[in-house]
């Protein structure tokens, strides 16, 4: 028996000051984890518990890169998150024992086709068409010596101008909480990420859009959108 053909390769994400990198595994999402981020999208948060959403490891790509805009959409949509990265198994963890589970942080961009994912809404059907897009989870160099604070910033521009503009102190489910949660649903490990969720200001962008952000005491992160055909 012979393999019939070669897939590529996962994305690894460098760790910054080494020459190490992270292979990602799965990639998870916080659904509505900033207040004001869940207004403008016409709901609430759920203070009961997170919930999920996934994105495959498939389509993340690293921070810097130039990619197509995506098929299937008009109204596409940026979102600026903090990235938690595992380095070690979570099992059924309590709060005050997640961290010893987490590796490291960067910024990141959950990138969202609005309207299909409008359509899972109005249907009652999957997200998927809207959130698991291609070149839709971007990751920039990790870091191991953040520490998340009240007051560090988290913010995005498109083409210079600022769009979100936040601090952490405004998530509503701690990364603790996030890790533990997930863990008594999923058997967490080396190789996951978390994406912890938006603030509000999320907007359309279009072929031709630089978009740029950063989490203060992380390297920043950018993706540059094109033409299809280019």
């Amino acid at each position: 028996m012979g393999q019939l053909f070669d897939l590529p390769t996962g994305v690894a994400v460098p760790v910054e000051g080494t020459l190490d990198v992270f292979p990602v595994r799965r990639i998870f999402c916080v659904g509505r984890n900033y207040e004001k981020h869940a207004a403008e999208m016409g709901g609430e948060v759920d203070r009961e518990a997170p919930w999920y959403f996934t994105k495959s490891a498939a389509h993340a790509v690293l921070s810097g890169q130039t990619v197509p805009f995506p098929q299937g959409t008009s109204n596409y949509h940026h979102e600026m998150e903090l990235a938690v990265y595992l380095g070690a198994d979570a099992f059924e963890v309590s709060a005050d024992a997640a961290g010893s589970a987490i590796l490291g942080y960067s910024c990141a961009l959950d990138m969202t086709r609005r309207d299909r994912q409008q359509d899972g809404k109005d249907h009652r059907r999957p997200w998927d068409l809207g959130k698991d897009v291609e070149n839709g989870a971007v990751l920039a160099p990790l870091s191991r010596g953040f520490s998340v604070a009240p007051d560090v910033r988290i913010h995005l521009e498109v083409n210079g101008e600022v769009r979100q503009d936040a601090t952490l102190s405004e998530l509503v489910w701690s990364v603790e909480e996030v890790v533990s949660h997930l863990s008594h649903f999923y058997r967490l490990g080396a190789g996951d990420v978390i994406l912890t969720g938006t603030p509000a200001g999320v907007g359309p962008v279009v072929a031709g859009d630089v978009i740029t952000g950063g989490i203060d005491g992380l390297a920043p992160i950018e993706l540059t959108l094109v033409d299809p055909a280019e």
